[in-house]
């Protein structure tokens, strides 16, 4: 922070401006022929610091005018020492404040955003992949650490430092406008109620909740959770794959994350009035037209939780309105598909 910094360079000359008043107070005491060095700087000492006065030798007048410059000296220092606390606690509260209105006038803006509630291993890690698609996003996190953490890895995150479990915090959040919620807390009894105020306060959200205990997915579910990722289940799967399939490991890895290779898998939704609205997939043309490879489709008719998909779908497979294609390619290339879905 920089009132830090600034209070440690004031702090320091602060020090520079006490130890010279120690030693020339010193040096003024020594001077006087009853004085030694320890009996000066003991003088010194306690005539800058006013704990009470008594003299080791008698002070004629050259010695009582040195005394009460550094009773000046040492007041000064002192008044100079609480200006510096007073101002160090005033910046402090001050930029918080900002802070937090200017967080909250961005927050204010946002539309079709994700809200990620907890900013621990697994929210940070959702707030890097967020931030590699370039997605809007409000993190909610209660633990000063953890929020701490969170800033330094992305300075310029929204971050609410609030309980995600709030309905308030929810709508500080401006749940009524967000695309999705993901819920990372640290306790599953936690996300349960973030799923149950989320699905109350916003019906049409979709909500990702994180489950620790198996017994506790087909709780999410009944909560509202539109999915729930289990840590446990998903580690043992994936290790046991990267042991029986690797290569294809190997392979999705790359595909989703683009690390190494311009390859991607994403999924593009065909609005309403879409060029592609009632095409079969041979007339649409879009290997052809864009160099992508439909990998799948979903109806729209099932497009919401639980519809079925239509694996490597034949070039009569018929594109409708509302219709989600996971098509696979470069960056580019799904680009060109997504502005041609929506011309």
């Amino acid at each position: 922070m920089n009132q830090f910094g600034l209070f440690k360079r004031r702090f320091t000359a602060m020090l520079v401006a006490l130890a010279a008043l120690i030693a020339s107070g010193t040096v003024g005491f020594w001077q006087i022929p009853e004085y030694d060095f320890w009996d000066s700087l003991y003088m010194t000492i306690i005539t800058i610091t006013a704990v009470g006065y008594e003299e080791v030798h008698d002070l004629r007048t050259g010695g009582r005018i040195l005394a009460g410059f550094l009773i000046a000296g040492g007041v000064t220092l002192l008044g100079v020492w609480f200006a510096l606390l007073t101002s160090l606690l005033v910046e402090m509260d001050l930029t918080h404040v900002f802070l937090t209105r200017r967080t909250m006038n961005k927050i204010d803006t946002l539309k079709d955003h994700v809200i990620v509630c907890g900013a621990g291993r697994t929210g940070r890690q959702v707030a890097t992949e967020l931030e590699a698609a370039e997605r809007p996003y409000v993190v909610i996190e209660q633990s000063p650490a953890a929020a701490d953490a969170l800033r330094e890895l992305f300075p310029n995150a929204l971050l609410l430092e609030a309980d995600a479990t709030s309905d308030e915090t929810l709508v500080e959040a401006r749940i009524g406008t967000a695309y999705g919620l993901v819920t990372c807390l640290s306790a599953d009894t936690d996300n349960l109620f973030v799923c149950l105020s989320a699905r109350d306060l916003q019906p049409g959200l979709t909500i990702v909740a994180r489950a620790y205990k198996e017994q506790t997915l087909q709780k999410l579910y009944v909560a509202g959770a539109d999915h729930v990722v289990s840590p446990n289940l998903t580690g043992g799967r994936r290790m046991a794959a990267m042991l029986l399939r690797p290569q294809v490991v190997s392979f999705l890895d790359v595909a989703t994350k683009g690390e190494g290779l311009d390859l991607r898998l994403e999924q593009v939704h065909v609005p309403p009035g879409s060029p592609f609205e009632g095409q079969t997939l041979a007339e649409a043309r879009i290997p052809q037209k864009t160099g992508l490879i439909v990998i799948a489709t979903r109806p729209a008719e099932s497009a919401g939780r639980d519809g079925p998909w239509v694996y490597n779908p034949g070039p009569e497979q018929q594109v409708q309105a509302g219709d989600v294609l996971i098509v696979m390619g470069s960056a580019d290339q799904i680009d060109r598909l997504t502005k041609a879905a929506r011309a």
